[in-house]
């Protein structure tokens, strides 16, 4: 079959990756693509907005499937249209996935439905926000309602921070992201990411994963799309596995179709692990970024004949079979972000890194100039993927990696994983 796959960063990538794998894909095709997944696939130059063109392409070029990587084109709906058109694809309708694309209805929903998250305030006037936030005190919690780049939630660790965040939202930082904004409480536990295959009805939980958001070692700085990221997730055993699917991910899904808006695609619940088991921080309805790249690097059945499976209503009893290796994304960025940061600066190395053993070089942000050199064309630029038999031995292989590559203008975090290292340490 002809897999067209929309996007073009590194969860792209990875999702290339993976059906590239499967002896259902005979042939693949990238919207836009990068630099990296030219190797892959046809990269079609259509944008991710671009809905005609990409009914077109399909139309033209007999697109059998298609899997929609960014959040932006499943929340303006693409997946509505493309269906129009009967054209198989995966990813929610824009009815659910406003599970991410407001923050505000995914909070009333967990209030509705008694599902874990932390206690909030909605506000659209800047008065009565300041009221909450000094009521409240910090640390707090300022969020834009809609999408803002993965950069729309704002830790605040005193209330005058918290009061400049919520003018600044409220003003315009994030456009009509930022028209309402939610503030909730500071929830004190650990992060980790879960993802949940759905099919409207059934839901499939997926391996774990943890990611790093803050853009300096130590998780200092501000947060970022993703730093770096590993699977699996230790603070996620099977029993905090099991709470989540029965206090968020079930229950979501039942609130979803009960309210006409059933979830179909991937549902990746950023959870907080605190004293009294798993609370919701927010939903995403795509795979994340780098989440995607350790996922995919552990993922062994087809990951293709899934992905199917959840778009065609079929997940009743499948099964997904996972490495028992751990792998680990360790993000090479631009300098300077997430703030400013040049375009256009020359990549090397990137051969000699995939030649460290288990590692794979993910492009998020790249292009490929007309003299075959590669190029920066973003923030979160590669992915240095590794594997290996716990977390350290993957982390080391990435490392190794990262440092065979030769790009000046580029910088990463030095400590990804480091909560799974010390637990591995402590336990020897």
């Amino acid at each position: 079959m002809h897999v067209l796959v929309i996007g073009s960063g590194g969860r792209e990538h990875a999702l290339c990756w993976g059906v590239a794998r499967s002896p259902l894909a005979t042939r693949l095709s990238c919207a836009p693509g990068n630099g990296g997944i030219a190797r892959l696939a046809e990269c079609v130059p259509i944008g991710v907005d671009d809905f005609d063109g990409i009914v077109a392409y399909c139309r033209d070029q007999a697109v059998d499937f298609v899997v929609v990587g960014p959040e932006v084109p499943l929340v303006d709906g693409l997946v509505d249209r493309l269906e129009r058109e009967d054209i198989l694809a995966f990813g929610p309708s824009a009815r659910a996935a406003i599970l991410e694309g407001s923050k505000v209805f995914t909070k009333e929903l967990c209030r509705r439905h008694n599902i874990p998250t932390a206690a909030y305030e909605r506000f659209t006037d800047i008065e009565a926000a300041r009221d909450y936030i000094q009521d409240r005190g910090a640390p707090i919690v300022v969020k834009a309602d809609g999408l803002a780049a993965g950069k729309g939630a704002i830790v605040c660790e005193t209330t005058e921070q918290a009061l400049a965040a919520a003018e600044d939202v409220l003003g315009g930082q994030f456009g009509d992201a930022g028209n309402e904004i939610v503030v909730e409480q500071f929830m004190v536990g650990e992060e980790a990411s879960f993802f949940a295959l759905c099919d409207g009805r059934n839901a499939l939980p997926l391996a774990t994963a943890q990611d790093h958001k803050a853009v300096f070692d130590g998780d200092k700085g501000p947060n970022t799309g993703g730093m770096g990221a590993y699977s699996p997730a230790p603070v996620m055993t099977d029993e905090m596995c099991q709470k989540t699917m029965e206090r968020i991910i079930l229950p979501t899904m039942r609130a979803m179709e009960q309210d006409g808006r059933p979830f179909k695609g991937v549902l990746y619940a950023g959870l907080m692990i605190t004293e009294r088991g798993p609370q919701l921080i927010e939903y995403n309805v795509r795979f994340g970024d780098p989440e995607c790249q350790v996922l995919l690097a552990r993922w062994q059945s087809d990951p293709l004949a899934a992905l199917i499976a959840a778009a065609k209503g079929q997940l009743a009893g499948y099964e997904v079979t996972w490495s028992e290796q751990a792998a680990i994304t360790v993000v090479m960025a631009a300098n300077g972000y997430p703030g400013d940061y040049a375009k256009g600066t020359g990549i090397k190395g990137v051969d000699a890194a995939e030649a460290v053993a288990g590692v794979s070089v993910l492009h998020a942000g790249t292009i490929l100039a007309e003299d075959g050199r590669l190029l920066a064309n973003g923030g979160r630029v590669l992915g240095v993927t590794a594997q290996g038999s716990n977390i350290r031995e993957a982390r080391a292989r990435a490392y190794q990696g990262v440092d065979a590559i030769d790009w000046p203008d580029g910088f990463c975090r030095r400590d990804i994983g480091w909560r799974a290292v010390e637990r591995e340490e402590a336990e020897e």
